[in-house]
């Protein structure tokens, strides 16, 4: 007899020293997916001289394709191309002349907005800063060939240089076709118009060797360009991902169970709590913008909330409804999160036979954001236990 009092003795301790534990719950995050790019533009140069600014304008292009590593960084293959101005004033005399190049650089990216605020997958502004090297190839630079002559007889003309020999006006004349190391650093803005596309403006300065324009400056040569066009993403931009949150409390139930030890003079009832663990489950269920009903892939998290429910047919659950704050006014985002709760709540009893008694319709509208992501915010929070 002392040995069963020792053993419920053991029993009853051992129920004591069960804890509840908490759950994690996963809730799903769109993140940031590393992928190619590919970019087109057009706008003008300004290729830096002493003539008027206007004269120094010129047509230019450029293509470029890349890969985004992160949201903050990019290495992008960038051809500019089309055309360059230069001139001289001579006295009263006023000479211009163009050429072409090709110019290819690697360029590394910096999203600052996403450096300072963080990743928004459908954040509508970007900007940044980016920085790189590269080969000029300049070549047809017959105009500039042709101004050296002009000048050299017009200042004959006026017995202002030798009236034999070669004589060059322009002392950095090239000809045929030159290949020059460059530099380039610039700035850029991008403005989503879908979740692949984007409309873009850039600036870039670019900095060469002095025999550019064929005068000798002593100096870099600099040409300028703004620079308007569309990117485009390539693959699988973000990807979502499930994060546990911080905690979530455990619900316990304690049964008590009688159990009656007999003496051979009186009996002693000894009460042992035997602990039952009910996890609570965490259903987050999200919609499109402006839009209430449930998605195929998001209807999967509606049969499994039933599927807990019919489990535990003690249990009950709380669907509260949100949107996001980004879109819309408080009016309409409070009618819109009131009806994603309520959507939620008529497929657990029409369709899958849920009790409407253990169902729980709440609506936070646009007052409370559950996430820090704007969109993440278009949600019922299905909480079941």
């Amino acid at each position: 007899m002392k040995f069963k009092k020792l053993l419920y003795t053991v029993l009853l301790f051992a129920g004591c020293m069960s804890a509840s534990a908490q759950t994690p719950q996963t809730e799903t995050v769109e993140e940031f997916n590393h992928h190619w790019f590919v970019q087109g533009q057009a706008g003008a140069q300004y290729t830096l001289g002493e003539i008027c600014f206007g004269d120094l304008i010129s047509p230019n292009v450029q293509v470029a394709g890349g890969y985004q590593f992160t949201p903050v960084w990019g290495l992008r293959l960038a051809v500019n191309a089309w055309q360059s101005k230069g001139g001289s004033t001579v006295g009263d005399a006023v000479y211009k002349w163009k050429w072409n190049y090709v110019a290819p650089t690697f360029d590394v990216t910096c999203d600052l907005v996403n450096l300072i605020w963080g990743y928004k997958p459908n954040r509508v502004f970007n900007a940044g800063i980016l920085g790189g090297i590269g080969v000029n190839v300049a070549f047809k630079n017959d105009e500039a060939i042709a101004a050296n002559g002009q000048i050299i007889s017009d200042l004959r003309a006026r017995a202002q240089a030798p009236s034999a020999g070669d004589v060059m006006y322009l002392d950095k004349l090239w000809g045929g076709t030159i290949a020059r190391f460059m530099g380039r650093f610039g700035v850029y803005a991008d403005f989503r118009v879908s979740k692949r596309v984007s409309l873009g403006l850039e600036v870039n300065a670019n900095t060469t060797s002095d025999m550019y324009n064929s005068k000798d400056a002593s100096n870099l040569d600099w040409y300028f360009n703004a620079l308007g066009g569309v990117k485009v993403k390539l693959g699988k931009t973000t990807k979502m991902v499930e994060k546990k949150p911080c905690c979530v409390q455990e619900k316990v139930v304690e049964k008590i169970v009688e159990k009656i030890v007999e003496k051979p003079v009186e009996k002693i009832v000894y009460r042992d709590r035997e602990i039952i663990k009910t996890e609570p489950l965490r259903k987050d269920i999200f919609f499109t913008i402006s839009h209430s009903d449930v998605s195929r892939a998001e209807m999967v998290k509606v049969e499994d909330i039933a599927a807990y429910l019919n489990k535990y047919p003690q249990s009950k659950v709380t669907i509260t409804g949100y949107a996001d704050k980004g879109t819309g006014n408080a009016k309409i985002n409070e009618k819109l999160a009131k009806k994603r709760s309520e959507i939620v709540a008529d497929l657990l009893v029409n369709k899958f036979g849920i009790a409407s008694s253990r169902i729980t319709v709440e609506s936070k509208g646009d007052t409370v954001q559950p996430y820090e992501q704007n969109d993440l915010n278009r949600v019922s929070i299905c909480v079941a236990e």
